[in-house]
């Protein structure tokens, strides 16, 4: 009996916050759509979230394709199928890597912050004073993030993507030897537009994610500096768990019947 009540207990507590995950984000999104907005938040969010998540990004998006090109290499050469390397690399990284790897990079550093920002501002009362001062904390805090991780995640993943790429063709070129028009022509021959919006489709989905896990568990933190140490951890880990699931998922959805 105590295994049961154990059981129940935990799936009773995952149900009640499956719910208000649900509701929060129900909320949130009533907000994204209905005046009044502000601009400024938003601008600031944008600029927080692409521009400097942008170096992150393109370094990981950058060693990511030469390593890429580096295995490909070694493993495609005991089939002599070397003329395959610039299609594996451009494929992996605008379907798979660029996206997922770049919104864990962004879930680190941005899903981090807005928890840690959003959870101070709660065990401060300083939402509490919001309220008071007739500004709704979802209009002023969450609904900004939301949209701003929305828009900047797809050009994150679009500039990595490019990065990445051109990371396969430096080593390809300069490293294995690969003669660089060839390599750029195996390129776009067999690179299409689904490719590359499969994985803008992952992004866009990926930081509106990230931006929710990082303002929920922010906005209900508690328990003073500890409290809000937690809810850092657990929006970080729940958003890449979150990228994980909904990358499947996606995927499953754009090439599940090729």
């Amino acid at each position: 009996m105590g295994f049961l009540a154990a059981t129940g207990r935990a799936f009773l507590v995952f149900l009640e916050a499956t719910g208000r995950l649900a509701m929060f984000t129900g909320t949130a999104l009533s907000h994204c759509v209905r005046p009044p907005f502000y601009p400024r938040q938003i601008l600031r969010q944008m600029i927080d979230i692409g521009f400097y998540s942008l170096p992150v990004v393109g370094l990981t998006a950058l060693f990511t394709g030469m390593v890429l090109a580096l295995q490909s290499y070694s493993g495609f050469s005991r089939f002599q199928a070397e003329g395959a390397i610039a299609t594996v690399v451009a494929l992996s990284i605008t379907r798979e890597l660029g996206p997922v790897l770049g919104g864990l990079m962004v879930a680190g550093r941005i899903g981090a912050a807005m928890a840690a920002e959003i959870g101070t501002m709660r065990v401060t009362e300083q939402i509490d004073a919001l309220s008071t001062l007739s500004t709704n904390p979802f209009k002023y805090l969450i609904a900004p993030r939301l949209m701003a991780g929305l828009a900047m995640l797809p050009l994150l993943v679009l500039v990595a993507d490019i990065i990445g790429i051109f990371g396969g063709f430096l080593v390809g070129v300069y490293r294995l030897d690969f003669n660089a028009s060839s390599y750029i022509s195996r390129t776009w021959e067999f690179l299409e537009p689904l490719d590359v919006i499969s994985g803008l489709v992952k992004a866009a989905v990926f930081g509106f994610l990230i931006s929710l896990m990082g303002c929920y568990h922010g906005y209900h933190s508690k328990g003073g500096a500890q409290g809000v140490g937690a809810a850092t951890t657990n929006a970080v880990v729940s958003a890449s768990i979150m990228i994980l699931i909904s990358n499947y998922l996606i995927t499953g959805l754009f090439f599940s019947t090729k």
